[in-house]
């Protein structure tokens, strides 16, 4: 991939950097309840901006678009923000806990030079176009990139690690708490650096890990440029705002995303499907009683593919494994061994597709989160009827579906925590 630095606006928050008020998830995880939260904070969040039509499943009125691009324009005049001279690319850290235990993720934001999905940016979900919509209208009226894509690329040799790791030790310039996560930004604009790490790149693509409808927005605003004759070669437009993870950084935490399943017959329970799936090995396990951890551990200690429904207002727990793998293949035959492995694909082939879908006339309501107290506690109210819980899914077979040119099966991953909006943003012009 080809990187280079950019002239970032960035939030000029308080004395000591804090921009915690001005920070947010990024659009597709917030809801209107949430953003009236983050303009609470500050009304110059990063939400007045980026998130002008909610839901942003479909494009909205063209005086929302308006008003944003209008709210960020006041922000740049009246020093709201401030565009970073010279161009820089910018160390971005990302410190957290997960069960028990606390990561740092280190990134690097940069501008990528826009290819075809499959060259240098190697996709691995498929896109809407109803969110396409959305971003691409909200791009064409603030000219700006809001928020980076998250992408992971090779390092072996820790070439660019060394020189994010340098930079790091000093004092951050901006820093931020968000959900939990403590967020740090460091810039690189020396000349010399900047090479190192270019050149360390030149020749290694870069996996989306999150941000699939961003990047193909900036590949379709590219386009609408170009169609208009607006587009040089060196167009700030044609390098796409990246937050770069190495493969081997500790904090490349991958989530399994579970399932909460609604719309059966009444009176539905796991042992129905238990007597009659033959494919699967099931054992019942006791109830969700045993917590987040003990659903976590029972599940680390079963076969690969293995998942736990939980069945019911009772929360009993039944651990399934798929005892004959040839079934994957008669059920999907044209795809690849490793994406027949995925726990996703196994759920949703032979148990939703094969096994849920015919039980019921009307429509099968799945819903879907990392958080494994929210899947049980939606059992137990009645929320939902059916809930899944899957393994985790290795960086290496997102790696091995992406490069063959295949799509991971829907929310496979949910790389965590999400990179923040608002840190930077990126011009486009």
């Amino acid at each position: 991939m080809e990187i280079r630095p950019f002239r970032g606006w960035r939030y000029v928050g308080r004395l000591d950097g804090d921009i915690s008020p001005y920070v947010a998830p990024p659009y597709d995880v917030l809801s209107a309840e949430d953003k009236q939260h983050y303009l609470g904070e500050a009304r110059d969040n990063i939400v007045a901006v980026d998130l002008p039509h909610v839901p942003p499943t479909g494009e909205g009125p063209e005086e929302v678009y308006r008003r944003a691009a209008d709210r960020l324009a006041e922000w740049e005049s009246s020093g709201v923000l401030r565009q970073d001279d010279p161009a820089a690319l910018y160390v971005y850290e990302q410190a957290f806990e997960w069960a028990g235990r606390t990561y740092v993720r280190r990134a690097m934001l940069c501008g990528v030079r826009a290819t075809e999905l499959g060259r240098d940016v190697i996709p691995h979900e498929h896109v809407f176009p109803g969110p396409l919509a959305d971003r691409l209208k909200l791009t064409e009226c603030t000219r700006t990139q809001l928020s980076p894509i998250f992408g992971f690329y090779e390092d072996p040799a820790g070439r660019v690690g060394a020189v994010l790791a340098e930079i790091a030790a000093k004092r951050p310039v901006a820093r931020a708490v968000l959900n939990e996560v403590v967020e740090s930004l460091w810039l690189i604009d020396e000349p010399a650096r900047i090479e190192t790490v270019a050149s360390a790149l030149r020749d290694v693509p870069v996996f989306i890990a999150d941000g699939h409808h961003r990047y193909t927005t900036a590949l379709n605003y590219i386009q609408r440029l170009g169609g208009a004759g607006g587009l040089s070669d060196d167009h700030e437009a044609n390098y796409v705002m990246f937050a770069l993870v190495s493969r081997d950084d500790p904090g490349l935490l991958i989530l399994p995303t579970h399932r909460m399943i609604r719309g059966l017959p009444e009176g539905f329970s796991v042992a129905e499907l238990a007597d009659e799936m033959g494919d699967f090995e099931w054992r019942r396990s006791g109830t969700a009683d045993i917590g987040r951890a003990g659903i976590e551990t029972l599940l680390g200690c079963s076969p690969p593919g293995a998942m736990v429904l939980i069945d019911g207002p009772e929360a009993q727990l039944w651990v399934a494994s798929l005892q004959r793998p040839e079934a994957m293949a008669e059920a999907v035959p044209d795809a690849t061994d490793e994406w027949r492995c995925l726990p996703p694909s196994i759920l949703h082939e032979l148990v939703i597709e094969k096994a849920l879908k015919p039980r019921t006339a009307g429509e099968l309501l799945v819903s879907y989160t990392p958080d494994v107290q929210k899947v049980v506690a939606a059992c137990r109210s009645g929320e939902a009827q059916l809930g899944v819980i899957l393994q985790s899914i290795p960086v290496g077979s997102v790696v091995a579906i992406a490069s063959s040119g295949g799509s991971m099966p829907h929310k496979s991953t949910y790389f965590y925590p999400k990179v923040t909006t608002g840190m930077v943003l990126k011009p486009l012009e």
